[in-house]
């Protein structure tokens, strides 16, 4: 999380800092060229020269400095704000005039490059004390300050400080957008978790009541703790305590292990076919990536998996797999006896979530959608929609 969260401030921030840099060059810079054209008015015009001089020095040998907030460390903006305060007092040793015409500062604007350096990286408060500690050497320069003078510290006192908040406004909507993002992954991770077990553990301890009961004796029992360890785990489910993980091991090594080129959809849906599962596809390749093939796969054994639970065994269903530019089709239907109306609602509340996590939730994933269409006495048609991306042909 820390990780993170450092990333995304750097991401955020570098392009301050990266101003930050250009301003202090380009008033280096200013500050030189106003000597160089009024150098005649300086009664020590060696004093100046050699604070511009070492002026110019500090700047671009501390470029590296202001690159980003871990090198601008507290010693280096105090030693650098100390440059500014200086060049502020030594103005009236080298022009003993510029206090009478109210004229700029040795080191001019470049002075206001310190106090934004405090802003960036220590916030509003930091640049306060900053722009106070310049706004003090101006206001001991001037001895009598002028209506001007009072007017561009508090202007500098103002702007640095109203960066520095905008700059602690910014964190803020940082973290708060890498907690959000974390609670999310973890949120997908859990609900993969749960449609895993649901489509493995759930199913077989479903089965496993159902043969036991059948079967009576001993099996009966064995069936009856299945189905008290089903609605366990139902429950667990349901509750969204399923713990979630960063990323499993199993995850991370099915990604990395999986091939980047799409795969023939229908491919894996063939399988499915058989004597009361009828399979219709389109004549050439249905390409799909990999993750979303397998998922959407996933969610045509789970509709099937309800058609075999509902419909009973005598029940005859159809995959039809159509190709579009922009995404692919697939419809489970069967002529079983339908859905009654509100049952689906009711089997989440039980903790049923076949429907709810097993196939719409894998299409949410993926970016589409999932629609299911059932009139009682006419049979289910599930239609899953997946975008198609860069995969189209």
């Amino acid at each position: 999380m820390a990780r993170r969260e450092r990333v995304v401030r750097m991401s955020v921030e570098q392009p301050l800092w990266r101003a930050l840099t250009a301003y202090r060059v380009l008033t280096m810079v200013y500050a030189v060229l106003i000597f160089f054209y009024e150098r005649e008015r300086f009664e020590r015009p060696w004093v100046a020269a050699w604070f511009l001089a070492f002026l110019a020095i500090w700047t671009l040998v501390t470029l590296p400095r202001v690159a980003n907030a871990v090198s601008c460390t507290k010693r280096f903006l105090i030693a650098d704000l100390a440059v500014a305060v200086t060049g502020i007092l030594l103005t009236p040793l080298a022009d003993t005039h510029a206090q009478q015409i109210d004229g700029p500062t040795l080191p001019s604007i470049w002075a206001a490059g310190s106090v934004l350096a405090f802003a960036i990286k220590g916030g509003w408060r930091w640049a306060a004390v900053a722009s106070s500690v310049v706004a003090v050497a101006n206001l001991v320069e001037r001895a009598h300050p002028s209506r001007d003078t009072l007017h561009n510290v508090l202007l500098v006192w103002v702007a640095s400080i109203a960066i520095g908040y905008v700059v602690e406004v910014a964190r803020a909507s940082e973290r708060t957008l890498a907690r959000a993002l974390e609670i999310e992954a973890a949120t997908r991770e859990r609900e993969r978790l749960a449609r895993d077990i649901h489509d493995s553990v759930l199913q077989v301890l479903a089965m496993v009541q159902r043969r036991g009961t059948a079967l009576g004796g001993e099996a009966a029992e064995l069936g009856r703790l299945a189905g008290e360890q089903e609605i366990a785990l139902r429950t667990l489910v349901s509750s969204g305590l399923v713990p979630a993980t960063r990323a499993s091991e199993d995850t991370v090594a099915r990604t990395a292990g999986r091939d980047d080129e799409p795969c023939d959809l229908r491919t894996l849906l063939a399988p499915y076919a058989g004597s009361r599962i009828t399979f219709s596809e389109p004549g050439a390749p249905v390409l799909l990536p990999p993750a979303a093939a397998e998922e959407l796969t996933a969610a045509v054994g789970a509709a099937l998996d309800n058609v075999r639970r509902h419909a009973g065994s005598e029940a005859h269903a159809w995959i039809l797999v159509e190709e579009w530019p922009d995404e692919v089709i697939v419809t489970v239907r069967d002529d079983g006896p339908g859905i009654p109306e509100g049952r689906l609602a009711q089997a989440e509340g039980e903790g049923r979530l076949g429907v709810a996590l097993s196939i719409c939730g894998r299409l949410r994933d993926l970016g589409g959608t999932a629609e299911l269409i059932s009139v009682p006495g006419q049979g289910t048609e599930v239609e899953l929609k997946v975008p198609r991306g860069e995969t189209r042909r």
